[in-house]
């Protein structure tokens, strides 16, 4: 079976989603038919970082174009590399609205549709998903870091600081650019919005995920992500003493 060819004309598409994924091939699939479904006309990028499995040859299948790399560089990076590769779009004088997402939501990613209207009927210009049910987790420490530092370098509280699921303006993105390495993308782009002046708005939603749960590897993946939020704690806090 040959790769779908990415939707004709997606320049003029009027939003355009990046999908984060790693080693996601079994479900990478549904979810880029999910956001297909729920936004028509939507031209799907699959940010695919390093996976060693099929998911960019099973996104491409899908319709999706597929942004790869040759080896991991971290959700940041990847998601950086594939919003560069779209940054003319976002510079045009009616730009599509952008947004980002996991690769392991499945059918639940056009939930998303909510964050897209949130922000074209001019609601916010960065709208941010929030899981209406928790799935895994450990103690909270990790969440709870990057709550505070958001607070702490913003004076603004939120309730879903980690969630990869957002949709924005094209001048937030460019403005945002290039993301945070690592987990600490959706901390540094919420502080950088902020700082900017941007509206944000947290959204209640019905989404699933592959969640991680109080395993070593679970443990693993917290502690990663919490060194991240410190990284990007401390670089945003040196930007502002400058």
């Amino acid at each position: 079976m040959s790769p779908a060819a990415p939707v004709s004309g997606w320049l003029d598409a009027r939003q355009v989603a990046i999908v984060t994924a790693r080693n996601e091939a079994d479900r990478i699939s549904a979810t880029v038919a999910a956001l297909s479904d729920a936004l028509p006309g939507i031209h799907v990028i699959v940010a695919d970082d390093g996976s060693s499995d099929d998911t960019s040859l099973v996104a491409m299948r899908a319709g999706a174009e597929v942004v790869a790399r040759g080896r991991p560089h971290g959700k940041g990076g990847a998601a950086s590399a594939a919003a560069l590769s779209v940054l003319e779009v976002a510079r045009r004088a009616d730009p599509p609205t952008f947004l980002f997402c996991d690769g392991d939501l499945g059918s639940s990613a056009g939930a998303l549709a909510t964050l897209v209207d949130a922000v074209e009927s001019d609601r916010c210009d960065l709208a941010v998903a929030a899981f209406s049910r928790r799935q895994g987790g450990g103690f909270g420490l990790a969440v709870g870091f990057a709550r505070w530092a958001i607070r702490n370098l913003t004076g603004r509280e939120t309730g879903a600081p980690i969630s990869g699921q957002r949709a924005m303006t094209a001048t937030v993105l460019q403005e945002t650019l290039p993301f945070a390495p690592g987990f600490g993308m959706e901390v540094g782009m919420t502080v950088d919005a902020l700082r900017a002046g941007h509206e944000l708005c947290e959204l209640e939603l019905e989404l699933e995920h592959r969640s991680t749960g109080r395993t070593p590897g679970g443990f693993l993946h917290r502690g990663k992500q919490l060194r991240d939020f410190v990284r990007v704690y401390l670089s945003r806090k040196l930007r502002r003493s400058r």
